[in-house]
């Protein structure tokens, strides 16, 4: 049952009803701008300004009235007879007054004066000689030194202001802009402005979809599962690799509940000022308990809620952790049922901290993990949608085509096939621009221009088939599709796969994709006699794989069954190893073990298809791209295909037998209950005595 919320004043431009906020900054700007100009203008009148020896002709002429004269200032203001402002010579000189279009009164001239003793002689001179009226005065000027002091403190207080605004975000106006650092930067999404984005958008991630369709059917009708007395949990996590949909499925609940959604990331709370993270956690929950029911989601938690104590700069680290501690608070704070629900997401759960994912504040976590074929298949539809493309495009195919794909890798490869399609002027995308899709997302662009020597070529020939060779030999190597040694990327040449999508791997299949990825470098040494240094991602995968293989999945027989593994990321082992320097050494000699004797085997294998090889790299050397019907012509049909779909059979029919015998079991025990409540039924109690 929806609550109705209380109603935020917003300010829009030109919305129906909404009122500007007043800017005072306008206001006082024209109060500046009023002052300065009674500094520097006259009001009384204007004034020309003249020379000393100009102000003597005109004593001398009697057309000066009076003198007045500015001790402290060095200036001398002449006010004309009545007479000389009749004169046109003065009407031109004399400047009309600012505010009337009469004569001035005076003073009309003005002059500076540079000795002062001089000036006084004349002036003493000029007044018994010619009657010349001068007073001295001395004038403060308050208003200068009043603006001389203030200046300054304006300025750094509108710089301060200024540096205020632009560190709070800019959010809000007025001077309470200061006062919002600590408010809380959540987008809200509500009825109005909701995304639209829905469940339907959301293609695969079916059981993810139904942990939070729960949660959304929650908040629409709580009735349904408080009146059976259940809790609805107070908090998801989204777990999951980089982009299979996590922030995708988060933005399909807020088009889907229809509640208030607040938004932000796990950096939104992080600041350079000390406390404003646990302040902004505040303020986040204290409007959402506001507008309840609602949902809060914090996109990449891990940077808030990785474990205290672990980081090695406690000044940096206090701020995060009093973050921490404040989410920690509100989450067990408020009551169960009060309709605020947590959902966040990250990839990086084996760094949070413990007491963030313990029941009672993420009380489940959701795992959003990479699709699989019916899911990418689905994928496809989804972003498919606005592209044109042509009626020979599958997307089961393009789903068989991109094993290990996330939803985002599989949304750039839409993309990537509709700019290929774009660049050779196609009106439609087909089923060839989607493959080079792929190609450019998995090898990197393709690089035509690349100057490589007739020997290096060769040499690249003979690596790519020694893989395609050996892949097609052994029995669990993965399907080959194509192999080439056009340059891409850093690579200069590339055998394609398509691994089988399965959940776990015997030891036999690791060791038959060990050769196949050591076949390169066994061509080289087969048939030039020396090796180079182009198997150097080879060995790197390789060798990664055996210590896996003997440290971690424990498929050594001397090491034994044993695992160095710490899949819960909390392990205290980060300066040293878990084990001592002579296990050490056995796993060191184990891995060598291993890569040596799988080489050997893989040397073997290429001895005895040795001229199949020599055929397959001609080949290469000349369409410079073969596919798997190339090799198929060259070394028939792989004898262990046909296994491979036996033992399938047979592992299908051993799990349907399984299921069978285990539904068998139980309503075996269902019906054994059954009869022994009936008995207990029947017997009276003296015979149960």
């Amino acid at each position: 049952m929806e609550q109705p919320t209380k109603k935020k004043n917003k300010f829009t431009i030109g919305g129906s009803g909404s009122k500007k906020p007043t800017n005072f900054y306008w206001i006082y700007a024209i109060i500046g701008v009023i002052l300065i100009a009674v500094q520097l203008f006259n009001f009384n009148g204007s004034s020309t300004v003249i020379s000393e020896t100009e102000f003597e002709q005109l004593v001398l002429n009697n057309y000066v009235q009076e003198v007045t004269v500015v001790k402290n200032k060095k200036i001398a203001r002449v006010t004309l007879t009545k007479n000389a402002l009749e004169l046109d010579e003065f009407k031109k000189k004399i400047k009309p007054s600012v505010f009337s279009n009469a004569t001035n009164k005076g003073p009309h001239f003005t002059f500076e004066f540079l000795s002062e003793d001089g000036f006084y002689a004349s002036l003493q001179k000029y007044s018994k000689e010619n009657n010349l009226k001068y007073n001295v005065i001395t004038e403060e000027d308050w208003f200068g030194g009043l603006l001389g002091l203030l200046f300054p403190i304006i300025i750094i207080v509108a710089i301060w202001m200024f540096l205020m605004r632009r560190m709070s975000g800019g959010a809000g106006g007025g001077a309470g802009q200061i006062f919002n650092i600590g408010k809380s930067k959540a987008q809200l999404f509500d009825k109005e402005s909701g995304t639209h984005t829905t469940f339907e958008d959301v293609a695969g991630l079916e059981g993810a979809k139904e942990e939070v369709q729960e949660i959304v059917d929650f908040l629409k009708k709580p009735q349904k599962y408080t009146d059976l007395g259940a809790k609805i949990p107070r908090g998801a996590l989204l777990v999951g690799p980089p982009g299979t949909g996590k922030t995708l499925l988060a933005r399909a609940v807020a088009g889907e509940a229809k509640v208030p959604f607040y938004s932000l990331s796990g950096s939104d709370f992080v600041e350079m000022f000390v406390g404003v993270g646990a302040s902004r956690v505040r303020d986040l929950f204290k409007q959402a308990k506001d507008k309840a029911p609602s949902i809060i989601f914090i996109d990449e938690i891990d940077a808030i809620g990785r474990s205290r104590g672990k980081g090695a700069m406690q000044g940096g680290n206090d701020e995060r952790e009093n973050t921490l501690n404040q989410l920690l608070t509100e989450m067990d704070g408020f009551g169960t049922n009060t309709g605020v629900i947590v959902l966040a997401a990250t990839n990086r759960a084996d760094v949070l901290d413990r007491a963030l994912i313990r029941p009672g504040r993420f009380d489940r976590q959701i795992h959003v993990d990479l699709p699989e074929l019916h899911e990418r298949e689905q994928i496809f539809v989804v972003h498919l949608k606005p592209i044109k493309i042509t009626k020979d495009v599958d997307f089961k195919f393009l789903a068989k085509q991109t094993p290990g794909f996330s939803g985002a890798d599989i949304a750039n490869i839409c993309n990537e096939a509709a700019l290929i399609a774009a660049r050779k002027d196609k009106k439609k995308v087909d089923k060839q621009d989607f493959l080079d899709a792929v190609d450019r997302v998995i090898g990197g662009l393709e690089k035509k221009n690349k100057i490589i020597t007739d020997h290096e070529r060769k040499s690249i020939a003979y690596h790519e088939a020694g893989h395609a060779s050996v892949s097609w030999l052994v029995k669990y190597a993965s399907p080959l599709v194509k192999v080439t040694i056009i340059p891409r990327g850093r690579s200069l040449g590339a055998a394609w796969y398509l691994p089988e999508e399965r959940q776990i791997t015997t030891t036999e299949q690791l060791l038959d994709e060990m050769c196949a990825t050591l076949g390169g470098r066994a061509a080289e040494e087969l048939m030039f006699g020396k090796i180079s240094t182009g198997a150097l991602s080879d060995l790197e995968k390789v060798t990664k794989q055996a210590y896996a293989m003997v440290s971690i999945y424990g498929l050594s027989d001397k090491v034994g069954h044993i695992s160095f593994y710490d899949s819960s990321g909390q392990s205290d082992y980060s300066f040293s190893k878990p084990y001592s320097e002579k296990t050490a050494e056995l796993i060191d000699e184990e891995v060598k073990k291993m890569i040596d004797s799988s080489y050997q085997r893989t040397l073997k294998v290429l001895s005895e298809n040795k001229d199949k090889l020599i055929l397959l790299a001609e080949q290469l050397l000349e369409k410079e791209v073969i596919f798997r019907d190339d090799l198929e012509a060259i070394f028939g049909k792989s004898k262990f295909e046909e296994e491979l779909k036996a033992e399938k059979i047979t592992s299908k029919k051993i799990a349907t037998v399984i299921d069978e015998t285990i539904d068998n079991v139980e309503s075996t025990d269902e019906t054994k209950n059954i009869k022994e409540d009936n008995n207990e039924v029947n017997i009276k109690p003296e015979e149960k005595s």
